[in-house]
């Protein structure tokens, strides 16, 4: 099965891409609402993130996101720990989501596509590109945090430009260009592929 991945910087609108790409009857794989999930109901990664973080990093059996976001978006170490403890089992869970899965290619979706090393897997990847000025307004609006909040977790990802170069095909998402033009000409390119190769 072709697999491909969708990333892109913090607020350059990945999901809203991916969200195309469902309605076009492929299946996604959303890495960051997985790893969620998996901190969340994975009782061994639970108890690593205790073990490196401390008891506050749950609250009332729920992660205490803002916490955790306090410690590991201050600290390049604590961030590469967090990373350690959630990636392997997040890459894991999409493999076995992948052995599920019937369409004639498949997305997965990752904020940290390389920096996890789960970019190695795929056969294309799909660069969602936005101007750092959007992306800041973009995420201060979802999030409801400040500029300065939204440059700090920026800077913990790899350089937008570099992504992008790293990237197979790039989609523009500046509210100037038109995303669904752009998602139906990658698509056609993906079927012709797999069918290719089927």
């Amino acid at each position: 099965m072709l697999k491909i991945g969708i990333t892109g910087g913090i607020g350059s609108g990945k999901s809203i891409v991916s969200n195309i790409f469902k309605v076009l009857g492929i299946a996604v794989f959303d890495a960051d609402f997985a790893a969620k999930q998996i901190m969340n109901e994975n009782k061994i990664v639970q108890q690593h993130l205790i073990d490196a973080f401390g008891e506050s990093v749950f609250l009332n059996n729920e992660l205490n996101k803002k916490y955790l976001a306090n410690i590991v978006f201050n600290d390049a170490y604590q961030l590469e720990k967090l990373n350690a403890i959630v990636h392997p089992a997040t890459i894991e869970a999409g493999n076995q989501w992948v052995k599920q899965q019937k369409t004639i290619y498949i997305l997965k979706e990752a904020a940290l596509l390389f920096e996890s090393g789960s970019a190695a897997d795929l056969d294309y990847i799909i660069g969602v590109y936005a101007p750092k000025i959007v992306r800041i307004k973009r995420v201060m609006q979802r999030d409801n945090v400040n500029e300065h909040a939204v440059i700090n977790r920026m800077n913990k990802q790899i350089d937008e430009n570099l992504k992008m170069k790293l990237c197979d095909f790039v989609i523009i998402n500046d509210e100037q260009q038109l995303l669904i033009p752009q998602v139906l000409a990658l698509h056609k390119i993906f079927v012709e592929k797999a069918v290719a190769i089927s």
